[in-house]
């Protein structure tokens, strides 16, 4: 009878021992499940099952998730009858935001039966906004219909400076009808320095009628230049008819040079016919090959 006393008092020792613990890991993940619940995403009921889960449970609880994520994503996988309360509510939040957004952008499938009235207002303002810059910036997509007059002023202003901007950077439709008389000739001035340029550059569209004589001569300097170059590097657009005299006997002492070098040393094009006596009595003997 001692003994049973005794082991009783053990017990009930023990028992209030371990229940501050048994407590503390209950509230611990109480807390955790309240943390993810707080963050109303649509795993907060299986945040709540996860302790203690089998295999087979953690598998379900995979294709669970694999189904909120195809039903937020608009897949046709998705089950909606598979969803929790919670999920449901998660994803008609989830879709109605992005229909706003939709509608907003002018991008993707916009449902305008689904809009709140205050919505509805701010989705037709955006979509005026939207139709003025495109009639601003001269996109196809305008509507000239749906602008106010004041809006219609402004974009016949912008369309005037992107003519005249068209007309000096010679991209895109010009309409010189469209010019006044001081941007017509600026106009004929950004030409005429865009045909120089090209000129400059030995570039194929050159007008060489529009240059001015100080012009010309310019042009005609950089294109012997450049042809001297081209004839030094032996390129194949070398026209030695430009060249004078003094220029035509550099290049023929240096390609002599280049020759003799190249017999001597055994590297490069060498032709012998070209050398001087002297000069083929300095190279070494030619070797037999057997």
């Amino acid at each position: 009878m001692k003994n049973s006393f005794q082991r009783y008092i053990w017990t009930q020792t023990a028992c209030l021992t371990l229940w501050p613990l048994f407590v503390f890991a209950q509230s611990a993940d109480l807390k955790k499940g309240l943390a993810v619940c707080n963050s109303n995403t649509e795993v907060c009921e299986q945040s709540k099952m996860v302790q203690g889960q089998s295999p087979q449970s953690k598998a379900e609880t995979a294709d669970h998730q694999y189904n909120v994520a195809s039903c937020r994503n608009g897949w046709g996988s998705c089950d909606r009858s598979k969803l929790t309360a919670t999920e449901i509510t998660a994803l008609a939040i989830a879709e109605h935001d992005r229909n706003v957004s939709n509608c907003r952008s002018g991008l993707g499938s916009c449902d305008r039966s689904r809009l709140s009235v205050v919505e509805a207002r701010e989705i037709t303002a955006a979509e005026h906004q939207r139709n003025l810059s495109d009639c601003t910036r001269g996109y196809t997509s305008c509507d000239h219909a749906l602008l106010t007059p004041t809006e219609v002023n402004a974009v016949v202003v912008a369309e005037h400076l992107r003519n005249v901007s068209n007309c000096k950077d010679g991209i895109g439709t010009c309409d010189r009808a469209g010019l006044t008389p001081s941007e017509a000739s600026a106009v004929v001035a950004a030409e005429n320095d865009r045909n120089f340029f090209t000129c400059r550059n030995g570039w194929n569209d050159c007008d060489r009628s529009r240059l001015t004589a100080p012009e010309a001569r310019v042009v005609a300097t950089e294109e012997h230049t450049r042809n001297l170059s081209n004839c030094r590097e032996g390129g194949e657009t070398c026209d030695y008819s430009s060249l004078t005299a003094v220029e035509a006997n550099t290049l023929k002492a240096a390609e002599q040079k280049r020759n003799y070098t190249a017999c001597l040393k055994g590297y490069g094009f060498c032709d012998r016919l070209r050398l001087t006596p002297a000069q083929v009595e300095t190279l070494p003997a030619r070797k037999v090959i057997p």
